[in-house]
């Protein structure tokens, strides 16, 4: 819920895109729990795949870096 507070707030850059649009279309606790699974599968597929998180772009997709060899 300390997330959605602070999303809420007017020129807020702690949240996504993603969140406002949640929030315009439901209620908080909803939004509050779309959130918490968002959050949930991040860490899960971090974990099962070892790899670093990457923060998604303004398209939504996180890039794989280049492998340099």
């Amino acid at each position: 819920m300390a997330v959605i507070r602070a999303a809420e707030r007017p020129g807020s850059k702690r949240a996504t895109e993603w969140l406002p649009r949640l929030l315009a279309r439901r209620a908080k606790k909803v939004a509050a729990v779309a959130l918490a699974n968002k959050m949930a599968r991040m860490i899960w597929g971090t974990m099962t795949t070892g790899e670093a998180y990457r923060r998604p772009t303004a398209g939504g997709v996180a890039r794989r870096p280049a492998v340099i060899s």
